[in-house]
């Protein structure tokens, strides 16, 4: 119950000062929610794990952003998968699909402000986020197609740890 989640988190803050140990701690809960609360307690621990050592609480990450949550390996590992083609396409000198793909996406689709972003006419962004749809296989009228590329590119540049 409450007691064993206060004296919990007590013998938790005791051990702050100690050197890298993480402390990962769930909601309260009773028993039929042990499932719940084991996940929650795994996903704060991640988190206090990237921050070198330090107690969380998964309410602070329940109520937090989750752009810190992409520093995770396998969201990078997904991020590489997903823009790799575009990299490699880029890497060839064929066209910055990469940056044209995060201005488009920041500016919300609007064309002429991110071409403006980016310095380029608002067709040559239409013809490159085209290209973008045929090497990825994928449809940018999807918002969730859309989403998984911002995470993706979020994921990648964002510092490893953080």
């Amino acid at each position: 119950g409450r007691g064993r989640a206060e004296a919990g988190r007590g013998r938790a803050e005791a051990g702050r000062g100690a050197e890298g140990l993480a402390v990962g701690l769930s909601a309260s809960t009773g028993p039929a929610s042990a499932a719940t609360a084991h996940r929650q307690a795994e996903q704060a621990l991640s988190v206090a794990r990237r921050r070198g050592g330090a107690l969380v609480e998964h309410e602070d990450v329940a109520a937090g952003s989750v752009l810190p949550l992409l520093a995770d390996d396998a969201v990078r590992a997904f991020a590489d998968g997903l823009l790799r083609a575009l990299r490699e396409h880029d890497a060839t000198g064929r066209g910055d699909l990469v940056a044209s793909l995060r201005a488009w996406l920041s500016r919300h689709g609007q064309w002429d402000a991110a071409a403006a972003d980016l310095g380029v006419h608002r067709h040559t962004l239409r013809y490159r986020m085209r290209r973008v749809e045929e090497i990825l296989g994928r449809s940018l009228d999807d918002a969730d197609v859309r989403m998984e590329l911002w995470l993706a590119l979020k994921a990648s540049s964002a510092p490893p740890g953080e």
